[in-house]
């Protein structure tokens, strides 16, 4: 019979070191598993992007697949998932990142791999176009889906003129007018090491993990000295507005919501409470609402997302035009109930373990927790255990959930965009 206490045994915490370059390193072993992820976050993208140069962080994370100065774009494709691996990357509001998942005995070729694509990207100019292409393609493919569209018009809405609101993507008129002086700008002045953040998870002890580093070379790159902080404005939201964009399509597509707090604000576990019991899933009130009670839709959620800077809640609804009206209402009604009456003393005891089951559950996974020691770093908080995670769901009271309802789900605090049908 297996000894319980390998079953259980305690978070050994994540470790971190800050290389003489200036790159910090992140790791978090996982007894038990066969594999690593790894992770590179750079300290820039779409929040520190220009309005003329948008979607230009987007553009460079598509270009450094495209060859390095030691490997094709084929050779790239085939590195990892030739070892029955994983690469992938994406560009977010304060970050891009590239990730690697791997057999742990095939940690030094993602290491390797990484590193080529960051700081050895080709940039060749007979790339350029080719991607453009690709990446006016993935444009086209957002305005074909109006569950997208409606998202990037809503984050438009809701921020004005403040980069929270801009593409990610970018648009058809900036990616256009991107040329490869800008790309290896961008590349000169983000990808240093002191802008950098590696994260590793699984089963990776964190010397070892240091000297994979310093055997492909993350250890050598030069660094620049202090890492210098990129522009941001303050994050102010417009004032809550409604707008209608008309789409020959069957339903209408329907976003409301506005601004909350930033990863750092205690107002946030509450939040995540109130968006598990209110729009996250098969129990919650809305689904319960409008589509099992009313039958007004199939699709309706409440979302959530957190930055350094703010964080937003809000509601996605799609359904047929004649019932629009119907079902906007309907999440009207509960809105309104939720911030003056807030949660019962029932459902807040069922959301702290819901809640507690959806943070423990992911946790399970070495991605899961390669971002939360990366958001150690990212979000500039502490590491806490899973145990204290859960403490702190437990500690939320209803005085707290009162709170953030009164404060951010009144009905005229949300910003309100529906596309679709006149």
């Amino acid at each position: 019979m297996t000894d319980a206490s390998v079953a259980v045994a305690p978070e050994r915490g994540v470790q971190r070191t800050v290389l003489p370059n200036g790159l910090t390193v992140l790791s978090e072993h996982m007894p038990g598993v066969r594999s690593v992820a790894l992770g590179a976050w750079v300290r820039a993208a779409s929040l520190h992007e220009p309005r003329a140069k948008m979607g230009v962080s987007h553009f460079l994370e598509h270009m450094v697949f495209k060859g390095s100065e030691r490997r094709s774009a084929r050779e790239i494709a085939l590195s990892l998932e030739s070892l029955g691996g994983s690469l992938d990357a994406y560009t977010g509001r304060e970050h891009t990142s590239f990730q690697a998942r791997v057999l742990d005995e095939h940690l030094p070729q993602a290491a390797d791999v990484l590193f080529d694509l960051m700081f050895r990207p080709a940039l060749r100019e007979a790339d350029l176009e080719l991607e453009r292409g690709v990446i006016l393609e993935e444009l086209a493919m957002v305005e074909d889906t109006p569950d997208d569209i409606v998202f990037e018009v809503h984050g438009e809405t809701l921020w004005g003129d403040h980069p929270h609101g801009y593409s990610i993507l970018g648009t058809q008129e900036t990616v256009e007018e991107l040329s490869a002086a800008d790309l290896r700008a961008l590349h000169a002045r983000a990808y240093r090491p002191e802008r950098v953040i590696v994260a590793a998870a699984g089963n990776v002890a964190h010397e070892q993990l240091l000297a994979v580093l310093a055997a492909t070379g993350w250890s050598d790159l030069k660094g620049s000295g202090p890492m210098e902080q990129f522009a941001v404005p303050a994050a102010v939201a417009a004032p809550p507005s409604e707008k209608r964009v008309e789409r020959d399509i069957h339903q209408v597509h329907v976003v409301m919501g506005n601004v909350t707090v930033p990863h750092a604000d205690n107002r946030r576990h509450p939040l995540l409470l109130v968006n598990a019991l209110f729009g996250g899933g098969m129990s919650s009130r809305l689904f319960q609402k409008v589509r099992e009670e009313l039958g007004l839709a199939y699709s309706v959620h409440s979302f959530q997302s957190f930055h350094a800077t703010a964080g937003t809640q809000g509601i996605y609804l799609g359904c047929a035009p004649e019932r629009v009206e119907e079902a906007i209402s309907a999440i009207r009604s509960e809105l309104a109930l939720l911030q003056v009456a807030g949660l019962t003393a029932e459902e807040l005891a069922m959301g702290k373990q819901q809640l507690k089951g959806q943070i423990t559950l992911s946790m399970e996974s070495v991605s899961a927790r390669m971002y939360r020691a990366a958001a150690v770093e990212l979000f500039d908080e502490p590491y806490r255990p899973l145990d204290e995670v859960l403490a702190r769901v437990d500690a939320i009271t209803a005085g707290e959930v009162t709170a953030v309802c009164r404060d951010f789900y009144g009905v005229d605090q949300q910003t309100v965009v529906r596309l679709g049908p006149n």
